[in-house]
């Protein structure tokens, strides 16, 4: 499957490269908006990438910083791909802005570091489990049946980056109380630890376990690491993504972003090798969730 391009990555490059432009001739964000007659703000927003570009506005953003040639097309082309709408936006009357934003991130990133301390990361849920967490959430804000079927859906389309070409490298790192933390019934669980012995045998995924009996070094909340790989005419640099209570994501700054490599570093060095993982989410799933119901089929594994 190939993947389009997102308009949140292309509009997160077009941001650092007008940013760029602009510290490079010597102008505040203040000076631009009012030589455009725009609030500082809009300059604020479009260069956090908060809020997209209008063409029109990037026209005139480099006829005022005298920006021509081929570093004008890409500029303008950049803009262009960032007005396109990602198949997310289909759903955005159930997905809050950053978690859309998370998502356009995840559909171009080259390569995805997970650590998840509670539950599977979302790229290798079951239908069944995604399900029950997000349904769950009715015990933190009101959702909507319907509400709850379109996250869903949201989820499992997610999940088209693991086969798409160009192809995503994902390593993964869950602590071993995710594989006895019971979410659903027990049928529910053994299904989703099998999942994981299927997708650990895929060549583009690494999965680890940190063993509860582990010397834990890193504490904290889960978190998702972006990396994007070399573009030939802009870069984009990695990012850090922290997933909240109320749904809602966080996404870091470039300091943030380093530190939680090394903390993911320290994770990954402490778990389990990915054959001793894979070896240890079997025996889990047999001896804790194997008892779902009388003649139930074994997965192969």
């Amino acid at each position: 499957m190939t993947t389009p391009e997102s308009p949140t990555v292309r509009r997160r490059r077009l941001a650092a490269e007008l940013r760029a432009i602009r510290e490079s001739k010597g102008k505040s964000g203040d000076a631009v908006a009012a030589a455009l007659r725009w609030s500082p703000s809009k300059v604020s927003r479009y260069e956090l990438a908060r809020t997209g570009l209008k063409v029109q506005d990037v026209e005139r953003l480099l006829d005022y910083f005298e920006v021509s040639g081929s570093r004008r097309a890409l500029l303008l082309s950049l803009a262009r791909d960032a007005a396109q709408k990602g198949w997310w936006e289909e759903y955005a009357d159930a997905l809050s802005p950053d978690y859309q934003q998370f998502i356009g991130l995840e559909h171009e990133a080259s390569s995805i570091s997970i650590w998840h301390v509670e539950v599977v990361a979302g790229l290798l849920q079951t239908e069944a489990y995604a399900r029950h967490i997000i349904s769950c959430y009715n015990q933190v804000e009101p959702v909507a049946p319907g509400m709850i079927e379109r996250l869903v859906k949201v989820r499992m389309r997610r999940q088209q980056v693991l086969t798409r070409v160009p192809g995503l490298l994902l390593s993964v790192v869950l602590d071993e109380s995710v594989l006895r933390r019971r979410i659903g019934g027990e049928s529910v669980m053994y299904e989703q630890l099998h999942r994981l012995v299927r997708e650990a045998d895929q060549p583009n995924v690494t999965l680890q376990v940190l063993p509860l009996d582990a010397q834990h070094t890193v504490f904290g909340e889960s978190f998702v690491i972006f990396q994007f790989g070399p573009d030939p005419d802009a870069m984009l640099q990695d990012i850090v993504s922290a997933e909240h209570l109320n749904k809602d994501f966080s996404v870091q700054g470039e300091r943030e972003t380093y530190l939680h490599r090394l903390a993911f570093q320290a994770l990954s060095d402490a778990a389990l090798d990915p054959a001793s993982s894979r070896e240890l989410i079997l025996q889990t799933a047999e001896s804790y969730w194997s008892g779902a119901s009388p003649g139930q089929s074994r997965l192969p594994s």
